[in-house]
């Protein structure tokens, strides 16, 4: 079997999305003016490597989002001259849904006004800035998953990329490669939510913040629809039917340039049925008559889904170690009331470039070094931004009402609330037990093909392409389990609960 080949970097920088990326620009950005300053040692852009998943950068984002440009300004202050911004926001709404009807309410909630923000496509937005990101010399990779850290005392020193050209069974394939070996002075983990790497460093350090992860799960879809059906510009976010009052969660729909629309719906993970089905609830969704009439002739063009990380401060992981970084939604950075985490995002990245400057000019890339970083954090805007909400998520697992009255609570007392430190649980923890067995064989949802879709039609908007000999990339750590104990307790949720029928 051939050997690795092995590869030294100063920065290597896993994920080029917002958080990475910006990262990567500002960090390229601060050398050249380190250097042009005359101070030593002189340093290299072409020493940061960046990895991305993705076939190219851009390629596992989607379409329609609301973002605070705050965090682009600092990073780039002439961005409105040449971002692919979509639209700004001119019309914002909160509304709450029956079945059959649709209540705007009469204002909106300080938290849900979104003037001065702009639509975009996240995918175009990372691709502009790979672009910017390139054009310093900082090498950008795609179609380079990270598959493990290199530990290295009581830190990393770099990760080991993917091997490629392997079979369902793990067996190297004539066109086998092995991945490469990548050492550098500082690693930054910028995969976002739930990335492998990251997980694999909180458990091996007991990183873990006060409260365990707790998560949403958000379903999207982007439409072209008839013209004048949404106006650019209108942001609605919505509450009630289809999500029952005892679950957290809640749509939004955003009217986008030639004709547009993202609309989706966003369910904590804590909810109690382990047979609730997010991605039939997120169909049932568009059939509400205020939805069917704006969808009315119009076709599906993209679909995704991805979690969020809703957890908020208390749920922050310790960022640093020996040579290592987090930041972005790795780290926990969303802002779970107004749905924000782009701004978080490019703000760490920006945050963790200055640390590692500070760390390439010594020679000294410890913990010691690297905590700098969680002080900026603490120091810039990201606090008060999550620190106002920070029990936000944790108020709403006895239902909606109740967490109703502690977000009200939470408003005027600067997201003390009630109770502070709120304690969260892990999601899965919250499912009831059968009373009996499952129905076995029962029917699952279709959809008509038009305004409705089943997982397969969906995932197929997605873009998703895979070999059908690839590895798996889910392992099941007991499987007996799912053979003994999770049909007759649970009813087998793994088959609801993934909105890409994995």
């Amino acid at each position: 079997m051939p050997e690795r080949e092995k590869l030294d970097a100063d920065v290597l920088i896993v994920g080029a999305g917002p958080a990475g990326l910006a990262c990567a620009l500002h960090l390229s950005n601060l050398i050249r003016q380190h250097n042009e300053s005359g101070a030593k040692p002189e340093l290299s852009t072409e020493n940061i490597y960046v990895l991305e998943k993705g076939r190219e950068v851009g390629a596992h984002q989607l379409s329609g989002a609301v973002m605070d440009p705050r965090g682009l300004k600092e990073l780039v202050p002439d961005f409105e001259t040449s971002a692919p911004l979509d639209t700004p926001v001119t019309d914002d709404c909160v509304m709450f849904f029956t079945e059959k009807s649709a209540l705007r309410f009469p204002i909106t909630p300080p938290p849900f006004k979104n003037r001065g923000n702009f639509i975009i496509s996240l995918s175009k937005l990372t691709k502009w800035l790979g672009g910017l990101v390139e054009k310093t010399g900082v090498n950008l990779f795609t179609q380079f998953a990270g598959a493990n850290l290199i530990y290295e005392g009581e830190g990393i020193a770099g990760v080991i990329t993917e091997d490629k050209g392997v079979d369902k069974n793990g067996q190297p394939k004539d066109n086998f490669t092995p991945g490469y070996e990548l050492r550098a002075k500082v690693t930054v983990l910028a995969e976002g939510t739930r990335g492998s790497l990251t997980k694999q460093l909180v458990s091996k350090y007991k990183l873990d913040g006060l409260n365990p992860q707790i998560y949403a799960l958000g379903i999207k879809e982007l439409w072209e629809v008839p013209a004048g059906h949404v106006p650019p510009g209108f942001v609605a976010h919505t509450m009630g039917w289809p999500v029952d009052m005892k679950m957290y969660g809640g749509g939004f729909i955003y009217g986008m340039k030639e004709n547009r629309v993202s609309l989706g719906l966003v369910l904590g993970l804590e909810y109690h049925d382990p047979l609730f089905d997010p991605h039939e609830a997120f169909q049932q969704f568009k059939t509400h008559p205020f939805l069917k009439k704006m969808l009315e002739g119009g076709k599906l063009v993209r679909y995704g889904a991805k979690t969020l990380p809703e957890g908020g401060w208390y749920s922050m992981p310790r960022t640093f170690v020996d040579g290592g970084l987090i930041i972005g939604d790795s780290a926990s950075l969303l802002n779970s009331q107004k749905l924000k985490g782009i701004n978080l995002a490019i703000k760490s990245g920006m945050l963790a470039a200055e640390t590692i400057l500070d760390a390439l000019k010594s020679g000294d890339a410890s913990a010691k070094t690297l905590s700098s970083f969680q002080k900026k954090v603490e120091a810039s805007w990201i606090k008060p931004d999550l620190w106002a909400v920070r029990n936000f998520h944790q108020g709403f697992h006895n239902g909606v009402w109740m967490g109703m009255i502690h977000a009200a609570f939470q408003q005027i007392s600067g997201g003390r609330g009630l109770v502070d430190p709120m304690r969260a649980h892990a999601g899965h923890e919250a499912y009831y037990k059968l009373d009996g067995p499952p129905l076995a064989g029962g029917e699952r949802f279709k959809g008509d093909g038009k305004l409705t879709f089943d997982r397969l039609t969906d995932v197929y908007h997605s873009g998703t392409r895979h070999e059908e000999d690839q590895p798996c990339h889910l392992n099941i750590l007991e499987p007996d389990i799912c053979i003994s104990r999770c049909p007759q307790e649970y009813g087998n949720p793994c088959e609801y609960f993934c909105p890409a029928a994995v």
